[in-house]
């Protein structure tokens, strides 16, 4: 599946991976298209099976803090203030257990004797940890790591990290005298690597073990990236390594939160973007990645690739799974069924990353179709190979309706990236006037021999 690679309609940000058996599963918050806050009440769990990436299912709701209309709530202290945020699950003695962190209600264990639920509650966390300590911040984004010793460490914190070891044989009682604060710090400690905003701590802390070393992936000040630390030991100290995967480059940015995962030996970065012109609907990506002999984990950029290998360009590509929106465009949902690219207006730049057009040296053109909703406008669509200010193989005029368009390309063989650029041709007093409104609304492309 392409980024996004969930359904489209579907927005499960902060996404943590887990392999369990022969399945990939994916836990996460909920965000709703349309929605002024983070979240809502509800867990969701999606997986796949680590043969088919390309095959997604949803086991539905997980876990509750509400009722609704199938539910009742699978907590009694919580109400209209409460919403879930981010969780993990891990496994441990063949059961699962399920970390949440309840938005002014502090956090919980549940548990199920199965990866895809659905939980039901353990207990609240155990603790005897001061309340200054544990009211700002200390339960928010739990990442957990059942070490191969059976030693079971929490990793949490906003602003503020924390890490304790938890009691193995309940799994929701943090052990006294093991809680460490500032694991990972918010202000330089040069000795370390952590040197400037990009290194500090921010938020969404999530352990993994590779081999002999714990990974701590975690959101930084510079919030839309995804930064990581290791060590020899889980409590640390934690070095700064560098960052995976920054989701505001050359896109609108917003915070960000993940994980890795090795599927059929494979590494993948697992993160989210923003859509609907806010920070509130988040939707599931996934980049490859490798992690070198040194422990480093190169850094990688988006794309539009999710799982996939390359785009084919003679396929329908959504506007939607652009990987580059430069200059005002945003992804937006029209409805349930229809998201489109909108707000494009002079000078915007919409990108695809990879295509794999193959090798044809018999043809020398194609063609370029492409679906829009007009907005009374005209301008002109250039489409450019590899670079934003790369070769122009083609262009293609829009007017002020509704249609299909299309016009003759050069054709191209091998990989490469896809841009489209926006120009328009008004001159005089018009300029500023056309410059400020939406030209029109993109929903879909494709190539064609």
């Amino acid at each position: 599946m392409a980024n996004p690679y969930l359904p489209k309609w579907e927005y499960i940000p902060d996404g943590e991976p887990r392999v369990f058996g022969d399945r990939v599963y994916i836990y996460g918050s909920h965000d709703r298209a349309g929605s002024v806050t983070f979240c809502d009440k509800v867990l969701k769990c999606w997986s796949a099976s680590v043969h088919n990436l390309n095959d997604w299912i949803c086991h539905g709701d997980i876990f509750h803090v509400a009722d609704d209309r199938d539910h009742k709530s699978d907590t009694d202290w919580t109400s209209e203030i409460n919403d879930l945020y981010a969780p993990d699950v891990v496994e441990k003695d063949g059961k699962y257990y399920l970390y949440a962190y309840i938005m002014n209600g502090r956090g919980c264990v549940a548990v199920s004797d199965r990866p895809e639920g659905p939980y039901r509650l353990l207990s609240k966390y155990k603790y005897n940890i001061s309340e200054e300590i544990t009211c700002n911040g200390w339960f928010i984004d739990p990442g957990v790591l059942v070490d191969d010793d059976g030693r079971t460490y929490i990793y949490c914190g906003f602003e503020r990290s924390f890490l304790a070891e938890i009691n193995s044989d309940n799994m929701y009682e943090v052990l006294d005298g093991t809680c460490i604060e500032h694991f990972i710090p918010v202000e330089d400690r040069p000795e370390d690597g952590f040197v400037g905003r990009e290194t500090w701590f921010f938020e969404a802390c999530s352990p993994r073990k590779v081999g002999d070393t714990y990974y701590m992936i975690y959101s930084p000040k510079q919030g839309s990236r995804l930064a990581y630390a290791t060590s020899d030991n889980p409590i640390g100290p934690y070095r700064y390594r560098g960052y995976i995967v920054d989701n505001g480059v050359d896109y609108p940015g917003g915070n960000d939160h993940g994980s890795i995962a090795c599927i059929n030996g494979q590494w993948y970065i697992f993160y989210h973007r923003m859509t609907n012109g806010t920070i509130m609907s988040r939707r599931a990506c996934v980049e490859r990645i490798e992690i070198l002999e040194d422990g480093t984990i190169p850094t990688v950029e988006m794309t539009s690739l999710g799982f996939q290998e390359a785009l084919n360009p003679y396929e329908i590509t959504p506007a939607e799974i652009a990987c580059v929106l430069k200059g005002g465009a945003i992804v937006t949902e029209k409805n349930v069924f229809e998201r489109v690219i909108t707000q494009i207006k002079e000078g915007c730049i919409i990108g695809y990353k990879y295509y794999d057009f193959g090798e044809d040296y018999s043809s020398k053109t194609m063609e370029f179709a492409m679906q829009v909703y007009g907005l009374g406008c005209d301008c002109d669509v250039h489409i450019l190979l590899d670079e934003e200010d790369g070769e122009e193989i083609g262009s293609v005029h829009v007017g002020p309706d509704s249609g299909v368009l299309t016009t003759i390309v050069k054709a191209v063989n091998g990989r490469h990236a896809v841009f489209l650029k926006v120009t328009t041709n008004y001159q005089g007093w018009q300029c500023g006037e056309i410059s400020r409104r939406p030209l029109f609304d993109l929903k879909q492309f494709v190539f064609m021999k």
